[in-house]
Formats: C-alpha cells, structure tokens, sequence
C-alpha cells in the first residue's frame, strides 16, 4: 500500500515522503495513529504542504544541528516522579516527559518523536537518552530521575 507519512517514522522516512508498505501495517498501525495519511491523487497536493511545514519546523545545516546539541548536552535534566520505597516508579518515564523537562530545565525545545530511549525508565537514578537532531548529528542528554 503506497501512504504519505505526515509525522518522522523511524526506520520508515520522513514527513512528507511516499512509501510503500504492507497493507496491514499501513492500516492497523499508521493511519490510526495520524503518522501517515493513503496515498491518492489528491494527496499529492499534501506532500508539498508537508514538506514546507517539515522545512520550518526541521534544522536545516548541521551548523545548527551541532548549536543545538551544544545546548542540550550542557542542560542539567531532572525529572521528579512518584516511586517506591525501592526505587521503582510508578509507571515509567516517556520521550514526553523528558521533552518537556528539558524545556523546564531552560534547554532548547525538542520534538518528543526525536527522543529515542534504549530501554524504559522505570527506576530512579541517571540514565542516557539520545536526541537525533539531524540525520548526522545526535545529541547524549543525561535525565537524572528522582522521587517526587
């Protein structure tokens, strides 16, 4: 089945590209989740809106790309959740969460999508995320979580 992405899958494309996938991965996980729209006649008129929408919102050089990552690795990320007596959470920390403490912390503002975590965090202490500001250029943000 041939869609039009509107928000960045990984391992897929970006906003604004035209893939071809399996039928029930289109159905069942994309569209329902507004990551990507069928592709029709009429939807090629969307992919140039979408395009132009990505070019604002993206890092256009890897000059800024690298400033930005220069801003997110000296940030101070602390993020205070509920826990347990033995240091388990609650529930667990998402890209949400950490996207808006940076902001918190006086980071620069990044997109949730853009925050990849390599296992999910559900116990207190310091833990690595990556943020992938360009497709060449990632940045390490250390999150310390602490009890609420």
């Amino acid at each position: 089945m041939k869609i039009i992405l509107t928000h960045e899958v990984s391992g897929l494309g970006a906003a604004g590209d035209v893939v071809d996938v399996k039928d029930g991965y289109a159905r069942n996980y994309l569209v329902p989740r507004k990551l990507a729209i069928r592709w029709t006649k009429g939807g090629e008129k969307d992919v140039e809106q979408i395009r132009r929408a990505r070019k604002i919102h993206e890092i256009q050089t890897i000059e800024q790309a690298n400033q930005v990552k220069a801003q997110l690795e000296g940030v101070k990320v602390r993020l205070a959740v509920r826990s347990g007596d033995a240091g388990r959470l609650f529930g667990s920390v998402t890209p949400a969460d950490i996207a808006s403490a940076i902001k918190a912390a006086g980071g620069p503002e990044v997109d949730k999508r853009r925050i990849e975590l390599g296992a999910p965090i559900k116990t207190l202490g310091a833990h690595e995320t990556s943020v992938r500001l360009h497709p060449e250029v990632a940045a390490k943000v250390n999150v310390e979580v602490v009890a609420a």
